[in-house]
């Protein structure tokens, strides 16, 4: 199933979670529609590992990708 791109609104709204890293949230959620949900959450744990992402800003990019899944139905 291939993800929707999220509204910018709804970009802002993840990248404003209190210590989520907003720059990294808004770049990746930004630029994910098109992939596969699989694809999708791949890429952030290769992402999370290699630049070292908090735990607030894997939820904050995993809740965007769980919006991006169901707004495909």
């Amino acid at each position: 199933m291939t993800l929707k791109s999220l509204t910018n609104e709804e970009v802002e709204k993840f990248s404003q979670r209190k210590n989520a890293k907003a720059i990294a949230v808004s770049n990746f959620l930004s630029t994910m529609g098109g992939q596969t949900y699989e694809d999708a959450c791949g890429n952030l744990e290769m992402d999370a590992h290699m630049y070292k992402w908090n735990s607030a800003t894997v939820a904050a990019i995993r809740a965007g990708i769980l919006l991006a899944s169901s707004k495909t139905e």
